[in-house]
């Protein structure tokens, strides 16, 4: 499994060994053919793996799969196709195509945070001579694991998974897991497992973040996030801000916090909660009058907090500081905020990459964290006096 050969997929190298043997007469009519698990423990590649390779063998007429006994060449393969040229095409996804076929499965994407990933994860792709099929979970947990088993059935060689939000991961991401299939995940990680995932050092991020704030003089800062237990990214964020604020020796006031803005919605309700969590900042920034900046996690509540922070006539930067993560590529239709810019090329780049060192055989790194850059904007100044 030399040349050419050594990028395919594991289980098609398998099968390209395999019948490359039948044809040669290594294996002749009537021999059995190592098992799944001879397989699995000659190349070191998960059952799964093994079993896809002697499925291919079984649609190409070269093997009959009997079960409790094994697997054995059988005749037709020899004279029908015997004389078949080591280019024939198995019939898999990456082989009807002529190429390795990756899927990738996306929460959602925007302007501020997504779009250069997806488009850094295509072009990528193309470069490499890789298909890449998209599907959009629209943050619907069911949606997902529909399009991770359509994926699978369709005959992918790997998966990508921006993951959707919740409090735990989908049964069919942990298959993936249990079958060892190459996957990567992106921007979440599973703690317990080796599964390989790509995020921003949010941890560090957030920490920057409020260093950024504590340079200009505000010691009274307001947290914005959505609900901690959904998102480990906006976990490891609310971590660094406090982290920050241990290594300032400055006291941190919890009550200050807004934790559980759920501003993502899938119905017609996103006005009417805009509008509420608009009112819940107002009334914060009224109960304690000493705050004099805000760090939004994401983009969005960046937005609602402008919102709420000009409604009660109050000027950023002069009254009230706002920094958030993540911001679109700056126009001059769009509020410059401060933010915390992720390295999505890179991060997209390194998705498709390392998805294809697994369906290799390689070992990768469980995380992999990705620095983030401090943009300056036009929300962030001095703290009044």
């Amino acid at each position: 499994m030399e040349g050419m050969n050594a990028l395919k997929p594991r289980y098609e190298q398998m099968y390209l060994m395999l019948r490359e043997k039948i044809q040669i007469g290594d294996y002749t009519v009537g021999d059995r053919i190592p098992s799944e698990k001879e397989l699995m423990e000659e190349f070191s590649v998960s059952r799964i793996t093994s079993k896809k390779a002697l499925d291919m063998l079984v649609q190409d007429g070269y093997i009959m799969r009997q079960p409790g006994r094994g697997s054995f060449v059988i005749e037709h393969a020899i004279q029908e196709q015997g004389e078949a040229s080591p280019a024939q095409e198995p019939v898999s996804a990456s082989v009807r195509t002529q190429q390795i076929v990756l899927g990738l499965i996306m929460e959602d994407f925007s302007d501020s945070y997504g779009k250069e990933m997806l488009s850094e994860m295509e072009r990528t792709a193309q470069a490499l001579g890789v298909y890449l099929m998209l599907r959009i979970s629209f943050s619907q947990p069911d949606v997902e694991e529909k399009a991770i088993q359509m994926l699978r059935q369709y005959g992918v060689d790997g998966l990508i998974i921006y993951p959707t939000r919740g409090q735990n991961f989908s049964p069919e991401i942990l298959k993936l897991v249990i079958d060892k299939f190459p996957h990567v995940l992106v921007d979440r990680y599973l703690k317990w497992t080796d599964t390989t995932a790509i995020s921003s050092d949010n941890v560090e991020a957030a920490r920057m973040g409020v260093q950024h704030l504590f340079n200009y003089g505000h010691r009274h800062i307001g947290l914005l996030a959505s609900r901690v237990t959904d998102n480990v990214a906006i976990e490891e964020r609310i971590e660094g801000f406090v982290q920050a604020h241990a290594e300032g020796g400055i006291l941190l006031d919890r009550s200050s916090w807004l934790t559980d803005m759920n501003w993502t919605s899938n119905d017609n309700s996103s006005s009417h909660l805009i509008d509420k969590y608009v009112k819940i900042i107002q009334q914060m920034l009224r109960e304690h009058p000493r705050i004099t900046a805000l760090f939004a996690m994401e983009y969005e509540l960046a937005l609602i907090a402008k919102e709420a922070v000009e409604k009660m006539g109050l000027q950023i930067p002069q009254q009230i500081s706002i920094i958030c993560f993540d911001s679109p590529q700056s126009t001059s239709a769009l509020y410059p905020f401060t933010h915390l810019e992720q390295n999505e090329k890179e991060i997209g780049r390194l998705a498709v990459n390392n998805v294809l060192e697994l369906i290799q055989g390689a070992t990768l790194p469980s995380k992999i964290s990705l620095q983030v850059k401090l943009v300056p904007g036009k929300s962030t100044g001095p703290a009044p006096q």
